[in-house]
């Protein structure tokens, strides 16, 4: 361990906790040498303290699959990679709205329309925008989106629809970045989530561990979000899916998938970290330990091409954290 990090990381820790204090990259990285319990129990403090003790329940629909131009290695949707991932064209609006229907019915407080690809065109966009209408008309539901690298007046048009909440993932570190996309730039990423504030949208952007990246761009990937200021963080843990370049990819270690949603945790103290996709192949029966770890938000009923845990697995799950958090 650094002779910094041995001297320094708990009195920094305390002190963020304390006075919330913006965070440097080299202390990000302390808080990784800390041992689990110790990093746990400070994050769980913190979800403790600054967020409302609720889980925030979410659940996607995949409205358009496949055909996707780009080259994001984990990801099954691309052209570029043999995968059999089923391919459709944009859901039908009553295809859309069963599938919010049934999100509410499961507990779901945000459900968001995803479609494949790299953006979407102003016709699109509009009819995105027709099915977020027809949603929050007949369901108390808040609807997001993740429809890709949209501009300033597309994510105005969404946000006069009536959508809440974008969707856009940075994925990694800046510096890891090339070595996952190559077909646009980390910047690209950034410039969409700031067009989405400046429309007046909340906003979600997270990424994928476990790519075969380093702790520091991890850190470096906190970092970048705290500097974002977004409203939600889904950390996915990446599944190696057959056909895609990352299939052979090592699994990360279920201490180190902790570790990060605690850091995450106490990088944005005040924000919902959200477990996603990897968190029932690789934390198993260790599920609960995110939601000790500093989580407090979760994605239920799959993940665009693949099925996650059945719903009712969940729910009795979510009941037995609530009970947890309410000793």
């Amino acid at each position: 361990m650094d002779m910094f990090c041995t001297t320094t990381y708990r009195e920094m820790t305390d002190n963020f906790l304390r006075e919330n204090i913006i965070m440097m990259l080299e202390e990000i990285m302390c808080l990784f040498d800390m041992p689990l319990t110790e990093l746990t129990v400070k994050a769980e403090r913190l979800r403790r303290e600054r967020t409302d003790n609720k889980l925030d329940i979410c659940t996607i629909c995949n409205a358009r699959s496949g055909l996707c131009t780009e080259d994001c290695k984990f990801c099954t949707q691309s052209v570029h990679y043999d995968t059999g991932t089923p391919e459709y064209s944009m859901m039908s609006i009553n295809e859309i709205m069963e599938n919010a229907f049934k999100a509410r019915e499961n507990g779901s407080k945000h459900f968001s329309i995803v479609t494949s690809g790299h953006s979407l065109n102003a016709e699109e966009v509009d009819y995105v925008a027709t099915a977020v209408k027809e949603i929050k008309s007949k369901l108390d539901i808040e609807v997001c989106a993740s429809l890709g690298c949209l501009n300033y007046a597309q994510l105005t048009v969404l946000k006069k629809s009536g959508l809440n909440r974008y969707h856009h993932n940075i994925e990694t570190s800046r510096e890891y970045f090339p070595r996952i996309v190559s077909t646009h730039t980390f910047d690209d990423r950034i410039v969409t989530i700031h067009n989405a504030v400046e429309a007046g949208l909340s906003t979600c952007c997270g990424g994928i561990i476990g790519m075969g990246e380093s702790r520091r761009d991890r850190a470096s990937m906190a970092l970048t979000l705290q500097e974002l200021h977004v409203d939600s963080v889904p950390i996915n843990i990446l599944m190696p899916l057959a056909g895609t370049p990352l299939a052979d990819t090592p699994p990360i270690s279920i201490s180190e998938v902790l570790k990060t949603i605690a850091v995450f945790r106490i990088v944005m103290p005040d924000k919902t970290i959200k477990i996603a996709a990897g968190r029932e192949s690789f934390l198993k029966d260790f599920q609960g330990m995110a939601f000790m770890s500093g989580a407090n938000g979760m994605l239920i009923g799959g993940y665009l091409t693949q099925r996650g845990r059945s719903v009712e697995e969940d729910k009795k799950m979510i009941d037995e954290i609530y009970q947890i958090w309410n000793l």
